[in-house]
């Protein structure tokens, strides 16, 4: 499928998994990448479930990169094939795109691999794309980028 424009903003990312609502969320202690980015239950505090999703340059059909809304140097790092969040320079961030899947929305790192939460609680993989309702999300948008 081909990519799909993202309005750059402030998101929830949601998770299709079975169960409560889960949003992809920045873990409290990090190891040796970062901290590990999980799905789990709405938190009251959205300072580690708010995601900053905007392109890497002003151009149409750019990919993507995501950091958390509250603290704009962490940013999605990929490093074994895991999500992390993490602050390092912004040009060693994740890159992403995204594609319509029936439910929702597929998001693919910047080498074609897609975001899968296998439960709640897992660390989210990136896996070779396949038709798997654990890697399908919805983009539930919060705000404009210039709201604070």
């Amino acid at each position: 499928m081909a990519p799909i424009p993202v309005k750059p903003g402030i998101y929830k990312i949601h998770a299709h998994i079975i169960g409560p609502t889960s949003l992809v969320t920045a873990t409290e202690y990090a190891t040796k990448n970062g901290a590990p980015v999980i799905t789990d239950r709405l938190n009251p505090l959205p300072i580690e479930q708010e995601w900053t999703i905007e392109p890497t340059e002003p151009v149409p059909g750019a990919p993507y990169v995501i950091h958390l809304a509250y603290h704009e140097g962490a940013g999605l790092v990929t490093p074994e094939d895991r999500l992390w969040v993490n602050s390092v320079p912004r040009d060693e961030w994740a890159q992403f795109t995204f594609e319509r899947v029936i439910g929702g929305v597929k998001i693919l790192s910047g080498n074609g691999l897609a975001l899968r939460s296998g439960h709640r609680g897992a660390q989210i993989e990136l896996v070779k794309p396949a038709p798997e309702f654990q890697e399908t999300w919805t983009l539930e948008f919060v705000r404009p980028l210039d709201e604070e």
